[in-house]
This record gives structure tokens, C-alpha cells and sequence, in this order.
């Protein structure tokens, strides 16, 4: 009795979902995340004659979730399959959070089959009246596929179009019949996707020279686009240049050595920091909206001129008038430092020689830290100080991390130095429970491409109940994370916040699991410790195989970012 190959079994049953399999596989894809469905079942019954590695949740949300920690751990299109209706809608949150930080993705949703699209034609399972509409807010484009020929071309043009500045995830679906019906389409052999370039124009790079070389105080901030766009090394030579300080934001971090003499670091919250990005006569922001974070929730009142680089036009100037610069921040900031150098061979011009008010640059970023510090100091938060240094202490120098919105998070904004690591968090929409399932999808991505490598997340435990159920993809997948899961009871930001407001804080406080058991019982090994032995708690995770858990019960508090505020 003889036994089909599998070149022969997959030519025999071959269907739409064959052709999705394929040219996502010919485009480079490796891994996918998500979960199955009855309309999506055609799609993987394929990938069972495939060689995409496929990695099932326990929520859609959470797939999304782990595809984008996929993206942004490797720098590879994240890959996310849905099913139609409950299972499309409910990745949405995760897909805004992914949109907002400029993540690539590419979204295959199942539809219901052909004869039945339409507002509320023949009252199918899962019908919506327009799928894709709801994916509207949250994705760059939206496709839906009518017949298998189409399959290729569309998933190709798709992953074009999430490479491509502003990166984005987008929207593909696919009605259930074309998943399955038999199929004539030959195999896919070959796709490519090529991002579209998005240089600056060259008079508006002519024009922020002019600026920038007659500038006494030019200063960066610098943003998500920045790491994006992979513009660190052009950063650091533009910042160099200039003498420059360059504050980095929360999606910036990492963008911009931590230690450096120009580097304000990240503590753009504090109002230190503001006042001297206001005092700059020459502002370069570079893959940033000046959004509410950034702006010091839009207290940031610039005095001098603005340069604003990023690929997004629907940014430039959202916030603050300026010289906006519609350009992908790596080819920016080379056409700048290009236009600089020739700037400095020319011999045309006054020589750079920045002064803050008698103050060198350097000076200038040293007294600014110097004096957050202080304030830091002043406010009675030597446990949240010692805190986070000892969680810095022991990730080593180039894990990755993941950070849910919890204060932590809030602290790690501004005080995380990623070092050769990176640094990830859910700032761009700001939902809950992103930690946990983008660390999977991070720790799941180096494997793929080579470089396995343990991944820290961390969560309070409001956040941590929205991705609980991901500790049965840890296990199944015997994932390396290590998860930290900082329990004060409640949602402890919006109490701080509430209390601050109001006197008193309503509906914060949480009833919530014992985390220990609750992970034990998945077969996921935890501990609890105490705040200051979290350093040898989460060494000792770090050392382990597969996943862990390490739970702290504290309460942190958020430094008050301006004198104002201390009592």
C-alpha cells in the first residue's frame, strides 16, 4: 500500500487556504498566531499541508497581541489568522494597539461565504453587516477576496502595504467558500513585497538646514519612528553634530543611548525636561505626534521653531505648527546628516557652537538629570527607586521586554534603560492586558529566526486577569517568559489618579486570584516574593527552562513630575 507524499497529498486538496498558506510562505512568513474557526476552517486544514509553525491562544485579543510582540521582537511581519464575527472583533483592541505603534501585520479573517454578504442577507453564524468596516479604525487598509485567483496578488499587495512607512497592520478576509472550494490556481511559487519609498523632500531638508545651522540651542525629541524607521545610528551622528540633547519618548526608548552625554534619557513626563525642549530655538521631533505623553499631557509650550519628521502625514502639525517633514525617520535623518556634512565642507556659515545660556550641552543634560534626580529624591520614593533598579539589575543587558499599563510601566517610561535590549509597551493605544501574549509572541519570534532568548513581561494584576488564560499557550508551547505580575489589589493607576482628583478613588479595588496556584495549576511554575527580594526572584526565573511566574504584592506610586506637586 503505497503512502501519498506530501507535495502529492497537498496537490490533490489543494483549495484557497493552500493559496494563503503559499504566498505567505513565499513572502517570508514563518510562524502564525490565532485561533481556529468554522468558517476559517479551510484555512487550516492548508496550513496542515504547510510549514507555518502555528500558535493558538486562548483569546483572539491575545493573538494580537502576540502577533505584534512577534513583529516588534524581530522586525518580521506578524502574522495573525481570525475567524469571522466574535473572533474578527474581539483581536480589534489588540489591532489598535499595533496601528498606533506603527506595528506590520498582516490580518487573514475568515468571512461568511459569498452568497451571504450583505446587511443581514441569509441571517448566517457570526454574521456582521460589514466585517471589515469594524477593522476600519484600527488597520492601514482592508480587502476582502471575491475568488481564489485573487488570493496571491491581495496577500501580497497586503504585506507591501504593512511594510511600508507608517507601518501598519492590515485586513485581509476571506468568505469561507473560497477557503475551501477546489481550486485550478497553480502553487504559488514566488511573492514579493518591497516597502515604497518614502524619502523627504529635498527643499524641505534644505529648508531645516537653514534652521538647524543657525540654531544657538537645537535639541531632539526622539519617538517610535525613530526605531521604526531604524534611525539610531543616524540619530546618534545628527545629535553629535549638532551637540544636540535628545529626549527620548516611550516608544523611542532605546532610540538613543541611555548614558550618553547629549542623552535626556526618557523622563519626558517630568517637567525638568520640559522646560528646556521649550526652551530650544530648533526642535527636531522625529517619529513623534507631540501626543499627550510626550507633551507633558499638552503643557509643553515651545518657544522656538519646530522641525517634525515622521511618516504619518496625518501627525505633521497635529499638535504644533512647524516644518513638517512627511519622510520615513531613517531616510530623514540621512538626508539631513548628508545635507549637514556638505553644509560643513562648504565652509558656508558660522561653525555650530550651541550655547544654553552659557551652559555647554553637555552641561546642560548633566545639571537637567542632576535635577530630576533631586526631585525624585525629595518625594519618599526610595522603594519605587530601588524597584525598578533591582528589575534592571537582573534582566540582562539584551533581553527584550514587555511592559502592560500598569505603574511600573509608567515608571519604566521614563526610567528603563533597554540597554542592547529592547523595550516594549502598550503606550501607543494604552490597553490592558498586551504584556503577557506580546512577550509570547516576542519569545516565540527569536526562536523562529535563531536567536532564542528568554523575555520578561510585566503586569499589575488588573492587567494580568485580561491575559490569564495565555499561561495554557505558555505551557503548550513551553515558551521562555518569565512573567511579573506586580499585585496591588486594584487598578493602582486609576486609584492614584482618582485619589489625586477626587480625595478618594471608586470601583479601583479588585478581587483577583491567588496568582501562585492559579499559574501552578496551568503547570507553570511561580513564586511570590517580596519587593525587595525581586532581583534574586526573577534571576533565578531567568535561569529556568520553559515558563514562569514571580508575583510581588505592593503598592507603587508615580513620582509627581513638577515641584508643584511635593509636599
Amino acid at each position: 500500500m503505497s503512502t501519498e507524499s506530501a507535495a502529492e497529498q497537498r496537490e490533490q486538496h489543494r483549495n484557497g487556504g493552500d493559496l494563503v498558506v503559499e504566498t505567505l510562505e513565499a513572502l517570508g512568513a514563518k510562524t502564525v498566531f490565532g485561533i481556529p474557526g468554522q468558517h476559517a476552517l479551510g484555512l487550516f486544514d492548508a496550513m496542515g499541508r504547510g510549514n507555518l509553525k502555528f500558535v493558538s491562544s486562548r483569546v483572539e485579543n491575545n493573538s494580537a497581541f502576540a502577533a505584534d510582540g512577534y513583529s516588534r521582537a524581530t522586525g518580521e511581519v506578524g502574522v495573525l489568522f481570525l475567524s469571522t464575527g466574535p473572533g474578527a472583533l474581539t483581536s480589534l483592541a489588540g489591532l489598535q494597539e499595533a496601528y498606533a505603534t506603527g506595528v506590520p501585520m498582516v490580518v487573514i479573517a475568515s468571512q461568511i461565504p459569498l452568497e451571504g454578504l450583505g446587511a443581514r442577507r441569509k441571517g448566517m453564524l457570526h454574521q456582521l453587516d460589514d466585517q471589515k468596516a469594524s477593522a476600519a479604525n484600527v488597520t492601514k487598509s482592508q480587502r476582502l477576496i471575491q475568488h481564489a485567483s485573487g488570493i496571491p496578488s491581495a496577500i501580497q499587495d497586503a504585506w507591501t502595504d504593512a511594510i511600508s512607512s507608517p507601518q501598519g497592520p492590515v485586513w485581509v478576509e476571506i468568505p469561507q467558500n473560497v477557503l475551501l472550494d477546489p481550486i485550478v490556481v497553480p502553487p504559488v511559487e514566488d511573492a514579493l513585497a518591497i516597502a515604497a519609498d518614502n524619502p523627504p523632500r529635498v527643499e524641505l531638508v534644505r529648508e531645516a538646514v537653514k534652521w538647524l545651522t543657525t540654531a544657538q540651542r537645537p535639541a531632539i525629541i526622539a519617538g517610535g519612528g525613530v526605531r521604526r524607521g531604524h534611525a539610531e545610528k543616524s540619530l546618534l551622528a545628527l545629535a553629535e553634530r549638532l551637540r544636540a540633547p535628545v529626549i527620548s519618548t516611550p516608544g523611542g526608548n532605546g532610540a538613543f543611548p541611555w548614558t550618553h552625554p547629549l542623552s535626556l534619557q526618557s523622563w519626558v513626563e517630568d517637567r525638568h525636561m520640559t522646560d528646556v525642549l521649550e526652551d530650544a530655538d530648533v526642535l527636531v521631533v522625529v517619529g513623534s505626534s507631540l501626543g499627550e505623553v510626550t507633551s507633558n499631557y499638552f503643557t509643553f509650550e515651545p518657544r522656538g521653531r519646530i522641525i517634525q519628521i515622521d511618516a504619518e502625514p496625518r501627525v505633521l502639525e497635529s499638535n504644533r505648527p512647524g516644518l513638517g517633514i512627511r519622510a520615513d525617520a531613517g531616510q530623514a535623518l540621512a538626508a539631513l546628516n548628508a545635507a549637514l556634512e556638505a553644509f560643513e565642507q562648504a565652509g558656508d556659515g558660522r561653525p555650530l557652537k550651541p550655547d544654553w545660556h552659557g551652559k555647554t550641552p553637555e552641561q546642560l543634560v548633566a545639571d537637567s538629570l542632576a535635577a530630576v534626580r533631586a526631585r525624585l529624591e525629595s518625594q519618599d520614593l526610595a522603594k519605587e527607586l530601588r524597584f525598578m533598579a533591582d528589575i534592571r539589575a537582573a534582566v540582562p543587558d539584551d533581553m527584550q521586554t514587555f511592559w502592560d499599563m500598569t505603574i511600573a510601566a509608567y515608571w519604566a517610561w521614563s526610567c528603563w534603560d533597554a540597554r542592547q535590549g529592547q523595550f516594549h509597551s502598550a503606550q501607543g493605544a494604552g490597553g490592558l492586558g498586551f504584556g503577557f501574549p506580546s512577550a509570547i509572541g516576542g519569545a516565540v519570534g527569536l526562536e523562529t529566526i535563531g536567536r532564542p532568548s528568554r523575555v520578561l513581561a510585566v503586569s499589575g494584576d488588573g492587567s494580568a486577569m485580561y491575559s490569564i488564560s495565555e499561561l495554557a499557550t505558555a505551557r503548550q508551547h513551553n515558551v521562555p517568559v518569565t512573567w511579573l505580575i506586580v499585585d496591588d489589589g486594584g487598578y493602582g493607576i486609576l486609584r492614584e489618579y482618582m485619589v489625586g482628583a477626587f480625595g478618594k478613588a471608586t470601583a479601583t479595588e479588585l478581587a483577583r486570584p491567588d496568582f501562585v496556584k492559579l499559574a501552578e495549576s496551568f503547570g507553570v511554575p511561580a513564586r511570590k516574593v517580596a519587593p525587595e527580594d525581586v532581583r534574586e526572584a526573577l534571576e533565578a526565573g531567568f535561569a529556568a527552562d520553559g515558563p514562569n511566574v514571580v508575583v510581588v504584592e505592593t503598592q507603587l506610586r508615580m513620582f509627581a513630575p513638577t515641584h508643584l506637586d511635593v509636599q
